[in-house]
């Protein structure tokens, strides 16, 4: 099946609220069936009261929709392209029955995410199977995962090398992702394949600095959340400045935001807010490398995914870690990957 017998792609996305009311519906979305009172969502909240209640997700997504569409444009590619959520508007069965409007019946699927393991890819495919039940007459096709791809090292690596030339000599270099439980990830890639997520940040993390000509480097994590005790991938991007800073030695810090691939929620909070002001105060300077989807060459890499899922063929990496995809219609890559991990059961009330 080559490109042309594909007739939309559909970016998938987390979703993220666009104004103050929106805030607390779209964090019971988030964390539904975790039993959790709006009183923590406030306080979980108070991120986003921060910037007026707006995520920057949907807005960044739409750009870039907008330079897939330039690029699919420029090489002369008849693909529309539509945008769906997980957590909030435009959510993703709405979008599905619009493509099913629209008459289409066989659609790409681009999932903002560049990783393995069970939040940052298996629920994009139960996402996709979803929709599928809304949709059933479509077929979608979920692409390969990109953490690896030439591409994204380069852009990433180009952006670090900048950032490494203006900066003094005492420097520290620490590339971050979102953190996850330390038992998801060890259930990351099924009984096979195991710590998927972390082994592919870390060789994404060896590629970029290699491409960059750094050697001195660490992988820290950010954004945790839920029970303190509860162990997560560490360290922590603002414990891990702390504890260098302590040991003394560097007055400037480079962040990478390796995991993301744009500035949401979790980079302009967690890295622009509280990394900044953790630096601030320690007396170091701070220079967050930029993210890079909405690079026009970003755009290029999603079409080139496309292209090669379409004609059947793996698409380009760098990576010698597993890279998943395509899956068709949300089945998982194999049997076990990427399952929800089973928390115990709550004990009953008189126990």
């Amino acid at each position: 099946m080559a490109l042309h017998d594909y007739d939309a792609l559909l970016v998938l996305s987390f979703g993220g609220p666009e104004g103050e009311d929106e805030v607390i519906p779209f964090l019971e979305n988030v964390t539904r069936g975790r039993g959790i009172p709006r009183e923590r969502l406030a306080q979980v909240g108070e991120h986003y009261f921060h910037f007026g209640g707006v995520s920057p997700i949907n807005a960044q997504n739409r750009d870039l929709i907008a330079n897939i569409e330039a690029e699919l444009d420029r090489r002369g590619i008849d693909l529309p392209v539509y945008f769906g959520n997980r957590n909030w508007h435009p959510f993703a069965e709405d979008t599905a029955k619009q493509l099913l409007d629209d008459d289409h019946r066989r659609v790409l699927v681009f999932a903002t995410s560049a990783w393995g393991g069970y939040s940052a890819c298996r629920q994009y495919d139960e996402d996709i199977q979803r929709i599928r039940e809304v949709t059933p007459e479509i077929e979608y096709t979920k692409l390969w995962q990109f953490y690896g791809h030439p591409t994204f090292v380069q852009l990433m690596a180009d952006n670090l090398r900048a950032a490494v030339e203006r900066a003094p000599e005492a420097t520290k270099i620490l590339f971050t992702a979102h953190s996850v439980p330390t038992v998801a990830d060890n259930a990351a890639g099924g009984p096979t394949d195991a710590n998927l997520y972390s082994r592919q940040v870390t060789e994404a993390a060896a590629l970029v600095a290699n491409q960059a000509g750094v050697e001195d480097y660490e992988v820290v994590w950010q954004s945790r959340s839920g029970n303190p005790a509860t162990p997560w991938l560490e360290p922590d991007v603002v414990d891990r400045t702390e504890e260098l800073h302590a040991a003394g030695g560097f007055e400037h810090l480079i962040c990478v935001p390796l995991g993301f691939i744009t500035d949401h929620m979790e980079v302009v909070w967690d890295l622009d807010t509280e990394l900044k002001q953790t630096c601030d105060d320690l007396g170091v300077t701070l220079d967050r490398v930029p993210t890079v989807g909405l690079d026009a060459e970003f755009a290029g890499m999603v079409v080139d995914i496309a292209a090669a899922v379409g004609g059947d063929v793996k698409p380009k990496t760098l990576s010698s870690v597993t890279v998943q995809g395509c899956t068709v219609n949300g089945a998982p890559c194999r049997e076990g990957c990427c399952a929800p991990v089973k928390r115990p059961a709550r004990p009953a009330a008189n126990a």
